[in-house]
């Protein structure tokens, strides 16, 4: 497994400036994921790596539910540019 950044969406000024905004906390989670799925893809049985990976797909989907709420234009445009489905709403 190669050692890439996976998504660039938001520059590296932005990165230090706003480390705290939910946007890069999303950005931070989503590539965790995506790095963790590749994991997982080569050790299916590695069960603690799987209890992690549903841990941090919660902090996201509760983040982007707060995201959704409190600001719907930020929402749909993180969800475009990071390229993940939305959230189900009950």
């Amino acid at each position: 497994m190669t050692k890439k950044s996976f998504i660039s969406v938001i520059s590296h000024e932005e990165k230090e400036a706003n480390r705290g905004s939910v946007e890069f906390q999303v950005l931070c989670f989503t590539n965790k994921i995506r790095r963790l799925t590749l994991h997982l893809q080569l050790h299916k049985k590695d069960y603690s790596s799987q209890r992690g990976l549903r841990k941090i797909l919660g902090k996201r989907q509760r983040l982007l539910a707060y995201l959704s709420k409190k600001d719907g234009i930020r929402y749909k445009e993180l969800i475009s540019q990071l390229n993940i489905r939305k959230i189900k709403t009950r």
